[in-house]
């Protein structure tokens, strides 16, 4: 499976629940029904949306997607931003990384700073409305995952193997080059690095995107009632969004089309130090580019 195929269908935790859900009977069903209503947080919307996205009647919509970093006693910030706009009519879809240290007006808090620090200032809400504003597109879905939590999800599921292509030590542990089999723990660090890797953010993105793209594969593969009701459990306590099962059901059954055409980019930009502090900048007109493209995808009017 690769990975932009887990992306379209919302992430890791959507695609487990679904699967789960559909292979395992009632009663494990019954057990998906319970997290989502537990991980269901409804935001408010904003006027960048005059009426409200349907699934069910497969219209285009978005979805921004946060991987936060949460420590005891900490707010934590959104160390991997990525907006994904989804076309089922023109079967295309388009995956935005946004760099963490994107400079931008944090909408709410009238200053300028990293995009990430909006979900440190107000949490879940203040981050969509900071990316509408950013990119002048409606979020219409949200999948809050926090990191520190993901660790349960890989320990459920028997540990997973990434092929690294970077020599590094982070948080006491050594990673050499080649394949490698982590536990939640050391996955967690595996995938936090960034300070010794050359590419940074977009390097760390990418050992993100291999431990998802493990822990797809194996979680759909278990057949344990026990590993499915530890996921679950990690899964009820590390994730928040506002798609309701049904809609996650009909994303799954009705937007397969749109895989044939995917098309992932990275905003483009470079870094620069203002003040003693580093920001990744953002040219206008890439961004007035990018904002257009995305508004046609969805749909609506320049």
């Amino acid at each position: 499976m690769s990975w932009k195929k887990i992306m379209l269908r919302i992430g890791i935790v959507l695609t487990l629940l679904v699967v789960i859900a559909g292979a395992t009977g009632f009663y494990i069903y019954h057990e998906v029904t319970k997290t989502t209503s537990v991980i269901y947080h409804p935001i408010e919307k904003t006027e960048k949306r005059v009426e409200p996205v349907s699934v069910k009647e497969k219209n285009p919509f978005s979805v921004l997607l946060l991987g936060v970093d949460k420590r005891p006693g900490d707010q934590g910030r959104s160390d991997s931003l990525m907006v994904i706009t989804v076309n089922p009519t023109n079967h295309t879809t388009k995956i935005i990384s946004i760099p963490r240290d994107t400079r931008t007006e944090i909408v709410g808090k009238n200053r300028t700073d990293k995009i990430n620090h909006a979900y440190a200032f107000g949490g879940i809400q203040m981050s969509v409305n900071t990316v509408e504003k950013f990119l002048n597109i409606p979020i219409d879905y949200y999948l809050e995952v926090n990191m520190e939590g993901f660790k349960g999800i890989v320990d459920a599921i028997g540990g997973v193997e990434v092929m690294n292509t970077l020599d590094f030590t982070n948080d006491g542990f050594h990673f050499k080059k080649g394949l490698l089999s982590l536990n939640g723990e050391k996955a967690l660090s595996f995938s936090r690095m960034r300070y010794e890797d050359p590419q940074g953010d977009f390097g760390r993105e990418a050992r993100q995107r291999q431990i998802i793209q493990e822990v797809i594969n194996k979680g759909t593969k278990i057949k344990s009632l026990v590993s499915y009701k530890d996921i679950l459990n990690s899964i009820s306590k590390n994730l928040e969004t506002n798609l309701t099962l049904d809609e996650m059901f009909d994303i799954q059954k009705s937007y397969r089309g749109a895989t044939d055409s995917i098309e992932q980019q990275q905003l483009e930009g470079s870094g620069k130090m203002i003040k003693g502090i580093y920001y990744y900048l953002v040219p206008e007109k890439n961004r007035l580019a990018l904002s257009n493209e995305l508004r046609d995808q969805l749909g609506l009017t320049q």
